[in-house]
């Protein structure tokens, strides 16, 4: 059963190290993901699973590593249990992995990728059986809200983005799981926001639990859309 959620954007420049003369900018959003994190393992879940975006469906039941090498810094991190067999973590699932390590967890640690275009219906489907892997599960969902949030955006501007990213917040902030269900993959895309599928996962494994939810943070550096909401 899920037990509790962290949700966290998954932006590499999160790591200080590949920020560097950004890293400052940041901070606001970095404390906000370690305090998600925290109260994600003071909920006392026997499991964590990391769940976030990947280019083909993907499961870390053994443990797993990735690195930040692509960009220019020679950081590797692994998830808190099991081995590093296996293919290398999708870079948003090694921010998570990252943010675990900071935050020193040492609970067994499954990972998921999933792929950014996938059904509404599948997402909520595998989040009921993530959270039925263990009696207390908890989720580390990682994802970006739209891309396209100003001229200088990795999505260039596109004037749906603001009122996309306010119906996530909002969503994530009061854990209205039929909101989440309902977002639209053909928008997300159009947006670039890559973490409605993960979001979705999440939807589904809160199913029937009553939990509540808390936005610790709402912003677009950069001109993409990041949240932090903590779930319990």
């Amino acid at each position: 059963m899920l037990v509790a959620a962290a949700v966290c954007p998954s932006p590499p420049l999160l790591v200080p190290e590949v920020a560097a003369g950004a890293a400052a900018e940041l901070e606001p959003l970095r404390a906000a993901c370690a305090e998600a994190v925290a109260e994600l393992v003071a909920a006392g879940p026997e499991l964590i699973v990391v769940v976030g975006t990947g280019p083909e469906p993907e499961v870390w039941t053994e443990g797993g590593a990735g690195s930040f090498r692509r960009y220019g810094v020679g950081l590797a991190v692994r998830l808190p249990s099991g081995g590093v067999d296996g293919p290398e973590l999708t870079p948003a699932l090694t921010v998570g992995a990252w943010l675990l390590d900071r935050a020193g967890v040492a609970l067994p640690t499954h990972a998921c990728a999933v792929p950014a275009d996938s059904p509404a219906d599948r997402m909520a489907g595998l989040g009921k059986g993530l959270a039925g892997l263990a009696d207390r599960v908890g989720l580390l969902v990682m994802g970006d809200g739209s891309a396209c949030r100003s001229v200088k955006a990795p999505g260039y501007f596109d004037e749906r983005a603001e009122d996309y990213d306010a119906a996530v917040a909002r969503a994530l902030g009061s854990a209205d799981l039929a909101a989440l269900a309902a977002l639209d993959a053909r928008l997300g895309a159009e947006l670039q926001a890559d973490g409605r599928a993960p979001w979705q996962v999440l939807a589904g494994a809160a199913e029937g639990t009553g939990l509540r939810a808390r936005l610790g943070y709402q912003d677009a550096p950069y001109g993409v859309g990041y949240f932090v909401a903590s779930w319990h």
